[in-house]
């Protein structure tokens, strides 16, 4: 019998080098043979991989985009198009699609990265004394260092107090809040938590359709069960409470249902929550509609529900005024959690060490922002307020031209930053796309990039009902593009509905 050591290995595969190619392979086969090398593939392949990674689908990401990408690419090596650009539609980044961001963010950013700059007198008093606060609260005085586990302490006292102001004077306990890499990495850190049990004990998850892909993918990940209540698209997605008694009656045969998600304002649906209110804050919301958080209307109803119901809400600088995606910053509270599973869940969140500092650093700013009086108030406000009004213009323009559109129907955009119109295709093209192998919102929505460049994302990754069909779309990009694109798109509904009618 054969026991090699790793030195043996090394001096195996080091002489092997010394032969030819060839006489090396036959030489490896023969070792084979005689049982001194085994014979084999590759550890990790599709077939051994982790099932629940397989079932993963994150369409704001998905061939569509890919493709996207490949034209913008082609586009660079001068391939001759119908267009000369990609308008990608299809993710809410603010900035990529033209958004300014806000001058105090970046101004404290950079005096947080490079303190040196404290002694510059170009930078306003007020966003020297955010950075000076933050930089000393973390180790060695530097953002490159990292922060405890739960985040930076200042950061979630701050975070404490504007949750504090924004319900009117709830408390809210720093130790409940936990830094996070975004509002995505919250989610998936309590899911996490109460995904367990087997067959009929597995743990369900009720969310809204259609929902945010990030929802499904985690669920499918964690081996976790999904478990569908739908909007109501007539009544501007509302929610039914209805329907979600339904739904969750018709879970429990087959599933634990433990966890409720809900989005407020919607993604992709972009409408605020009117019969539930929850989570996010108030300045996804536009004109007309009020924002109420889930946990000041739990507290509202009194101590029986606002003393036992476990609520984690998540909030992120990555939308709405800010856009701040790419520093990843977010928060989540957590609500009458068990202390042993609060442990269990700090437990969880420090394998990470930490989320990042700068995104701390940026979270800190968006929940405690210039106050009236201090030097950089005006410009913030100023600055703010304009992105939210051409925010609420472009969400108005959008769903004017597209309701202007035969075959084309879009709710008002009420909240966020995304539309989800309902199209409606002909036969011809739905049965063109089965025979194809995809969904007919898909095929839609490839030809609408092939041809015209811009990138949206089909309906069915986000989930609708049975039988209709739709689109998500931002309403970031500016204004005059904006208009060029939803032109583009009435032309392109109007051939196509043409070309398979």
């Amino acid at each position: 019998s054969w026991s090699w050591d790793r030195m043996s290995w090394q001096t195996y595969a080091t002489n092997l080098s010394a032969f030819p190619a060839a006489q090396s392979e036959h030489l490896q086969q023969k070792m084979s043979e005689n049982g001194a090398l085994p014979l084999r593939g590759k550890v990790l392949t599709v077939d051994t991989m982790n099932a629940n990674v397989k079932k993963v689908d994150y369409a704001v990401r998905g061939p569509i985009v890919q493709r996207a990408v490949q034209i913008e690419k082609e586009l660079k090596e001068g391939v001759k198009k119908p267009f000369e650009e990609v308008i990608k539609a299809n993710i809410g980044d603010a900035h990529a699609m033209g958004q300014r961001p806000i001058t105090f963010f970046r101004q404290v950013m950079a005096l947080c990265t490079y303190p040196q700059l404290l002694d510059d007198n170009k930078f306003p008093e007020d966003a020297k004394n955010r950075a000076r606060r933050i930089l000393q609260s973390c180790g060695g005085n530097s953002i490159g260092a990292y922060t405890t586990s739960q985040g930076i302490d200042c950061v979630r006292h701050d975070v404490a107090n504007y949750i504090q102001r924004r319900d009117g004077g709830i408390p809210s306990d720093p130790d409940n809040i936990y830094l996070t890499t975004g509002a995505s990495d919250g989610i998936v850190t309590i899911l996490k938590l109460l995904t367990a049990g087997e067959g009929r004990t597995r743990t369900g998850v009720m969310i809204s359709i259609p929902q945010y892909p990030l929802y499904s993918a985690s669920i499918a990940e964690l081996g976790a069960v999904q478990i569908n209540y739908y909007l109501n698209e007539e009544k501007c997605w509302s929610l039914d409470i209805s329907e979600l008694q339904r739904s969750l009656h018709a879970a429990r045969e087959h599933c634990n249902p433990r966890v409720l998600c809900i989005i407020n304002p919607g993604n992709p649906t972009g409408e605020p929550i009117r019969s539930f209110p929850y989570k996010k804050n108030s300045n996804d919301i536009y004109k007309g509609c009020e924002f109420h958080s889930f946990k000041k209307v739990l507290f509202e109803m009194g101590p029986e529900y606002s003393s036992k119901v476990e609520l984690a809400s998540f909030h992120s600088t990555s939308k709405c005024y800010m856009g701040e995606c790419g520093f990843r910053g977010g928060y989540m509270e957590v609500i009458n959690m068990d202390p042993e599973v609060k442990a269990q869940l700090t437990k969880l969140v420090s394998v990470r060490l930490c989320p990042p500092a700068p995104g701390q650093a940026l979270m800190d700013l968006v929940v405690n922002s210039p106050q009236p009086g201090e030097p950089s108030y005006q410009t913030f406000m100023k600055e703010r307020t304009a992105v939210l009004s051409a925010l609420a213009e472009k969400a108005k323009l959008t769903e004017e031209i597209l309701n202007t559109v035969p075959g084309i129907s879009c709710n008002p955009v009420q909240g966020a930053m995304y539309s989800f119109p309902r199209i409606t295709l002909p036969e011809r093209a739905i049965n063109e796309a089965k025979a194809k192998g995809q969904a007919p919102d898909m095929f839609y929505c490839m030809k609408l990039l092939e041809e015209t460049g811009i990138c949206l994302v089909p309906g069915s990754g986000f989930g609708q009902r049975e039988g209709t069909y739709h689109f998500r779309m931002t309403i970031l990009p500016p204004t005059d593009k904006l208009k060029i694109m939803l032109n583009k798109l009435k032309e392109f509904h109007q051939k196509f509905t043409q070309q398979y009618s």
